[in-house]
């Protein structure tokens, strides 16, 4: 080979390294939200799904709205199909680059803020400096992560003896909402006055996860800003779904065996370093373990267990009367509306998670999962602008929560 083409190659090399190196855009690709009515109509959306359209939300049954993001190549056959047989659709989001372009603009703070969504270091620098100022903190690890990054969280124990409530955010990588009201709710523990919080404070123990995937949170940030899974290399694809990973009926029930799928379970339960380590650092505090919250978007509901199965939990009733009373007071400040249910009947099936495997692991009382705002007119890029009344109103929701369970004999 001549010098010539040895340098060619060369720049060829580096070119190819550039292309790979720039962040992903999503230049006029949008998103619909598609009604079916007829069995016809969910056969036609399998056969999107299994065509590499990405599923913002899955199949919930008929006459209800499934969010889909649509690439410009692909944007006249889905909108002739969908014509051509009757479907229902509707334009939600019409360029998602735009969205997350606004969103850049508010990004540059190195500070913490409630203003701006931030990156890992950023998040972890906060927690540091919250241990520091409070002697009720305590940072803890409670995991680890495929690239060698710390699931970092805190400890928030005002008295011994308290039971403990976990608070998990950011599984999904993509769901920039969940890790930021997650800090919103730690810092009002730490800060408010109100009686009522001050009581949630100070007679639990709270250990606290923004990003419980810090590695796909920080590609979100760096590569690809709609990034859900996790960052492990398989054969094909990279990344599982780490809330379809958990040793809760794994793979059994909206979940994919596809390395590729979105929905990927992983190649066994645990696969995933990330659900491995925080599973066992659970279960060491599993014995005083009262509470387990998961924050999710988007959707405005709130779950219940289990996603494998329309059978309702032991104790199913009293977390529904719970939940009635947690959704309306989000209601409360903003009118948000929330709908409250088992994640089969709200939803959709899907197994492997989290939160069902703390519940069937140690019969831990109350457990919960939230799917944060909106309703899909922003669906993952929710502007930086509504992480306070996130917060705000969620912080409500949770006050109401306890409150309601103490009243009806959980407390321990």
């Amino acid at each position: 080979m001549n010098f010539c083409n040895i340098i060619g190659l060369v720049f060829l090399a580096i070119a190819v390294t550039l292309v790979y190196s720039d962040p992903v855009r999503f230049d006029n690709y949008k998103v619909f939200s598609v009604i079916p009515h007829k069995q016809k109509d969910l056969e036609i959306l399998n056969f999107f799904k299994k065509s590499q359209y990405d599923f913002w939300t899955d199949f919930k049954g008929l006459s209800k709205g499934v969010h889909i993001m649509v690439a410009p190549h692909q944007e006249n056959e889905f909108v002739e199909i969908l014509s051509r047989n009757g479907i229902s659709f509707e334009l939600y989001i019409e360029n998602i680059q735009r969205l997350i372009d606004n969103e850049k603009l508010t990004r540059a703070s190195s500070e913490f803020d409630f203003k701006n969504y931030h990156r890992i270091s950023v998040i972890n620098e906060y927690l540091g400096a919250l241990a520091a100022k409070y002697s009720q903190v305590e940072v803890v690890i409670g995991g680890r992560s495929y690239e060698g990054r710390n699931i970092t969280g805190v400890k928030v124990s005002y008295k011994k003896g308290n039971p403990i409530i976990v608070i998990e955010g950011g599984i999904h990588a993509r769901e920039w909402i969940a890790p930021s009201t997650v800090l919103y709710l730690l810092t009002q523990l730490l800060t408010s006055t109100d009686k009522k919080v001050r009581h949630l404070a100070e007679d639990y123990d709270w250990h606290i996860f923004p990003s419980v995937n810090p590695d796909g949170y920080e590609y979100t940030h760096t590569k690809n800003r709609l990034w859900r899974k996790t960052r492990q290399p398989g054969k094909l694809c990279v990344g599982a779904d780490a809330n379809r990973n958990w040793d809760a009926h794994w793979a059994e029930a909206g979940a994919s065996s596809s390395e590729c799928s979105e929905t990927y379970a992983g190649s066994k339960a645990f696969s995933e370093i990330e659900t491995k380590t925080l599973s066992e650092y659970i279960e060491k505090i599993s014995k005083d373990l009262h509470g387990y919250i998961a924050f999710h978007s988007y959707s405005q509901v709130l779950l219940i267990p289990y996603g494998h199965t329309i059978e309702h939990l032991d104790n199913y009733d009293d977390l529904l009367q719970i939940g009635k009373k947690a959704v309306k007071a989000v209601s409360q400040r903003y009118g948000t509306k929330y709908d409250v249910g088992s994640i089969t009947e709200i939803m959709y099936p899907a197994s492997g998670g989290s939160m069902d495997w703390v519940k069937a692991a140690f019969k831990v009382p109350i457990t919960y999962t939230y799917e944060l705002r909106d309703t899909g007119r922003h669906g993952f890029v929710l502007p930086p602008e509504q992480i306070i009344p996130t917060g705000e109103e969620i912080l409500d929701s949770l006050v109401a929560l306890f409150e309601e369970a103490e009243n009806i004999g959980y407390k321990r």
